[in-house]
């Protein structure tokens, strides 16, 4: 496996949590955690020239992340979401729309970072709007990398079109059994959750499909083997972030050479450790 950075991108914004806001974006939060596990990564993103871009800055920083490829938007606020929590711990999420992240621009230095690139990890809602939509998909094909697509369905943010082009691009997908619900309707696979999953493994073409299933685990497939592996009790805070520790974890493993039942136990114990404290980007143990 070539080397380079790992890379989130797509959305870096504020969660306006009911503690107060912390840093986020899914693919933020993919790339602190693939970052705390020991791993050279990086936020491609894009935030306002405001106090809250600045803040977000600096607390990239912070977190350990450089901002250097976050590009600054003259005329577009930075991104933020109300997140409400509700007493089992599930989010719901009202995303800003029109904000710096979704006008990101292809340049000379995103052509140079998908040139190292080693893996990439990407999203539905970074592709909302047509400007950053295209850069997305510039991004891709100008790399040689491990693509995985975290379908992280939002509001109304997402349509068949950029679903079905996102599956295509991606040698991993990752999504949760209700995304898989949602997929299964929309693009019509039938059958239970593991058809279905099969059914998309065989129509797009991804190496390997997981689908997170909460406190009951995950499930991996491939065309060769289809890996079961439990969840781990904890008491939830929130799930804010859980499912991008997840994704993090899975890959950094893989990229280890860890087999994908081990990558697979340590990625839902990461996702478990997450969900017990606030936030998307809390530091917890990183043991096996």
């Amino acid at each position: 496996m070539r080397g380079g950075p790992i890379v989130g991108l797509g959305e870096v914004l504020w969660d306006l949590l009911p503690d107060g806001p912390r840093a986020g974006g899914a693919p933020f939060n993919f790339a602190f955690h693939c970052r705390r596990l020991g791993h050279d990564a990086v936020i491609v993103s894009r935030a306002g020239a405001d106090e809250r871009g600045r803040a977000l800055r600096q607390t990239v920083r912070a977190l350990g992340l450089s901002d250097s490829h976050i590009q600054e938007d003259a005329a577009r606020p930075t991104g933020t979401v109300a997140v409400a929590v509700a007493a089992d711990g599930q989010p719901t999420f009202t995303i800003t729309p029109d904000v710096a992240y979704d006008f990101l621009s292809w340049d000379e230095d995103l052509a140079g970072l998908a040139g190292r690139a080693r893996a990439v990890c990407f999203g539905t809602l970074a592709q909302r709007h047509p400007a950053a939509r295209a850069a997305v998909r510039r991004f891709l094909a100008a790399a040689d990398a491990l693509t995985v697509c975290d379908v992280n369905l939002r509001q109304h943010f997402y349509d068949r079109d950029v679903l079905e082009w996102s599956l295509r691009a991606a040698r991993w997908v990752k999504l949760n059994d209700a995304e898989l619900d949602v997929l299964g309707d929309l693009l019509g696979l039938g059958g239970g959750p593991s058809e279905r999953t099969a059914g998309l493994r065989r129509r797009y073409g991804p190496e390997l499909v997981c689908v997170t299933r909460g406190a009951d685990g995950c499930v991996l497939q491939t065309a060769d083997e289809e890996v079961t592996s439990p969840g781990v009790a904890v008491r939830v805070a929130d799930t804010v972030g859980a499912g991008d520790a997840f994704t993090a974890a899975l890959l950094c493993a893989v990229l280890e050479g860890r087999t994908l039942t081990a990558a697979a136990a340590f990625a839902n114990r990461l996702a478990a450790r997450v969900a017990a404290a606030p936030g998307g980007t809390p530091t917890v143990p990183l043991t096996w």
